[in-house]
């Protein structure tokens, strides 16, 4: 009896932490009416007319900035393309068991995925840059971190679409941040070059972020208790349950299937990075390049590319027995090492090292740029002073300074010139007009300002 009451008394002290807690993270407060989200969402799923072109417009635009290797371009692209909705719609459609809606939206997607490649798919035809920029690379192999950007960025958008309010900036934060647009358009690029590794791996990209914003839909729709589809024909009703049950299927068993080797992928890099991090710390060998081959849990490969004094037999079966405790049995530990028997890859060298210096010369010309535009004024005040009598009349002193004019946004518009002179006779006219003449041509600066002090 006194532990029931202890236990009581205990659970009436959390009581207002509970409901302060439940109260900031309602969301049933705010939501919107489920015929509203519904209808919102549905008109959403159509791609024709307006939606149509901007998808096709977005498509190019993205092409482009991928093409280009602009990352502003493709965020652009992905602010403005459309390919949220057919998307949510699988998944409302699964949440509030609607059929009719689940084929318009499947027929809706897949019409907007076809148009989507084809027009990348031209357009990388047709362009003249044919190489794959880093942009572009970096939609052929998704990791575990897409995964959950797909899944967290698919729950953020259905809840902002929940809302009653639903002109915030949310869904197009999504867009960016799932990145649905880059994976079709390097799919095209894929087909345009024959590299059918690009397609793949852009194809697989999507699939996933596909697979887990509608799964986010459904859960959240399910967690807000949306009222579901009720058929009059019981027949009708299991025959449309069954053919959802199907749909889910094909869709979550590859998904997670996919999802366990990126998994599995993305820990097996990370074992090995931290394995040549803490292993290959020796004085005189040093790592030059080190490239991880994910197959399976038994047939993965480290191949690492030493310089150096060669490691000898014995130091480097220590290296393979220290593997398993990084979490990489199975894996085989492939050493090149200049021994007389295997030759440096000096082009791998050479790329590194090249990569190295157009870095560094490129950060040099930026520090120059900066030095040009922020530096201290580098006028030749004496020789103008020297000179300046010998041009105008009546001058006793001049001070020059170069300044930046810049707009209330803090934009640099123009560099300004400003001249203050001290007359040896106050009473005699300075010739300003002849003065800021021979100064423009003079500092090669256009915009030159003369003040005369006593005027």
């Amino acid at each position: 009896m006194e532990a029931s009451e202890d236990k009581n008394k205990h659970w009436y002290s959390l009581r207002p932490v509970v409901n302060f807690l439940q109260d900031k993270f309602d969301l049933h407060e705010d939501k919107g009416t489920q015929s509203e989200v519904v209808g919102s969402i549905s008109r959403g799923v159509v791609f024709k007319g307006t939606n149509l072109w901007i998808l096709i417009f977005a498509t190019f635009v993205a092409s482009l900035g991928l093409n280009v290797n602009s990352t502003a371009v493709i965020i652009g692209a992905m602010l403005i393309s459309p390919l949220m909705g057919p998307i949510m719609g699988i998944g409302l459609s699964l949440g509030i068991n609607d059929f009719e809606l689940m084929k318009r939206s499947l027929r809706n997607f897949g019409f907007m995925v076809a148009v989507s490649i084809v027009t990348s798919t031209i357009y990388f035809y047709i362009s003249p840059l044919s190489n794959a920029q880093s942009e572009l690379l970096a939609r052929t192999s998704p990791t575990l971190y897409d995964v959950f950007i797909a899944f967290f960025g698919g729950l953020a958008g259905i809840v902002a679409q929940s809302r009653k309010d639903r002109t915030s900036i949310v869904i197009p934060g999504v867009a960016i941040a799932t990145a649905l647009m880059p994976p079709l358009c390097t799919a095209g690029f894929g087909i345009a070059n024959g590299q059918w590794n690009f397609f793949i791996g852009a194809a697989y990209l999507f699939f996933i972020n596909t697979v887990f914003i509608a799964l986010a839909t459904y859960i959240i729709v399910s967690f807000l208790k949306y009222d579901k589809k009720v058929f009059l024909d019981k027949s009708r009703e299991r025959r449309v349950k069954n053919y959802m049950t199907v749909i889910i299927i094909a869709t979550v068993v590859p998904s997670i299937i996919l999802s366990y080797r990126i998994v599995d992928s993305s820990i097996f890099e990370s074992n090995a990075d931290r394995f040549v991090a803490s292993a290959f710390n020796f004085r005189n060998t040093q790592v030059v390049d080190v490239r991880k081959t994910y197959k399976s849990r038994k047939e993965n490969s480290i191949d690492i590319l030493l310089i150096g004094e060669p490691l000898s037999k014995d130091l480097i079966d220590n290296l393979q027995a220290q593997m398993p405790s990084f979490g990489l049995d199975g894996t085989q530990l492939l050493l090149r090492q200049s021994d007389g028997t295997d030759r440096v890859d000096m082009s791998t060298l050479q790329t590194s090292y090249s990569q190295l210096l157009e870095e560094k010369n490129r950060r040099i010309t930026e520090l120059e740029s900066t030095i040009e535009r922020l530096g201290p004024d580098t006028l030749p005040l004496v020789a103008i002073s020297m000179e300046a009598s010998a041009v105008v009349d009546n001058l006793h002193r001049i001070s020059l300074a170069r300044q930046f004019v810049r707009d209330m946004g803090g934009e640099k518009v123009d560099t300004l010139v400003v001249c203050l002179v001290e007359p040896e006779n106050p009473r005699i006219t300075v010739d300003t007009g002849r003065l800021a003449t021979w100064l423009r041509a003079r500092t090669k600066y256009d915009n030159v300002r003369i003040y005369v002090e006593g005027e």
